[in-house]
């Protein structure tokens, strides 16, 4: 499998975005109002379609969920306590951990799609699907509570008003109780999920400063690595343990291997941390998945 063909479209972006900030006209005070139409509309469009369009069978692919679960809660608590650690905990700064804490356990479902669809045909797809609908709810209200938390700010007011938990959810809701979108709605929303993907991606590209990575190296080592080295490694001890039948176990190490999600970006800045920053470790994490991903891949022997 090709995965650097399979990653470039995603990083393409974020360098357009850069050089466009960076070079052009097109600057900050562009930017910021297209992060605000990414976050508050086309997201969560998007969100909410790739939920509904893939009906969730909750009994078959329980093992998987329970797999998922645990890995999701796995990657949330060690990234939570990065700060508290003995040794590295001091050296790393409270409020930047709280933006990019994120980054250790969400990931990019568009990559997940085009991926399980690769591997493992329909199938997987739809495996992959049940994994999104479950896991992103839980994703995204892991990744405000430390940055509301830190802010001083009503966790439940963030969440209620945060646009991308209402769509998953919303979303998610709707799934259960077989709802669809009538086929002449289909053509508009996949219009619109593809143009918050491509926006989102050159938004993060032009809120990146490579500056801030040198910053904070320790958090930066200590959050790729809890993506892209130990959850691969917990995925395939939870594989045996849930005994997962080999499209379920390939599904769950690719979830387990991608890269960080694009909207980690979107969510920090629009919260007012550091979207820099976490910028530039969506970019790292992506050039990342083109390691994490044979790495996951070798542990089951498809490498």
């Amino acid at each position: 499998m090709n995965y650097l063909e399979l990653l470039f479209p995603d990083f393409s972006l974020i360098l357009c975005g850069y050089f466009l900030c960076r070079y052009t006209a097109l600057n900050r005070s562009v930017w910021e109002p297209v992060e605000r139409l990414v976050y508050f509309f086309l997201f969560p469009v998007l969100l909410f379609h790739s939920i509904v369009r893939s009906p969730l069978d909750l009994q078959a692919a329980s093992h998987l969920i329970m797999a998922g679960l645990v890995l999701g809660f796995w990657n949330i608590g060690i990234s939570y306590a990065l700060p508290h650690l003995p040794w590295i905990g001091r050296h790393i700064s409270p409020r930047l951990h709280a933006g990019s804490a994120q980054v250790g356990f969400r990931f990019n479902s568009f990559i997940a799609l085009a991926l399980a669809d690769r591997i493992a045909g329909p199938q997987g797809l739809l495996l992959i699907a049940v994994l999104i609908g479950v896991c992103v709810p839980l994703f995204n209200v892991a990744a405000v509570w430390p940055m509301a938390k830190h802010a001083q700010k009503g966790f439940l007011s963030e969440l209620v008003r945060n646009p991308l938990i209402i769509a998953t959810l919303s979303g998610l809701i709707a799934n259960v109780l077989g709802f669809r979108l009538p086929d002449w709605a289909i053509p508009s929303v996949q219009r619109i999920g593809g143009a918050s993907l491509a926006l989102g991606l050159m938004s993060a590209g032009a809120g990146m400063q490579f500056g801030k990575m040198h910053q904070a190296k320790l958090l930066s080592v200590s959050l790729l690595g809890i993506r892209h080295f130990l959850a691969p490694i917990v995925a395939f001890g939870l594989a045996r343990w849930f005994e997962l039948d080999r499209v379920q176990a390939t599904v769950l190490l690719a979830f387990s291997a991608l890269p960080t999600a694009s909207t980690c970006y979107v969510l920090a800045a629009r919260m007012g941390y550091d979207g820099a920053y976490v910028a530039g470790l969506v970019t790292l994490s992506t050039l990342l998945g083109l390691i994490s991903l044979p790495f996951a891949f070798s542990l089951l022997g498809l490498g």
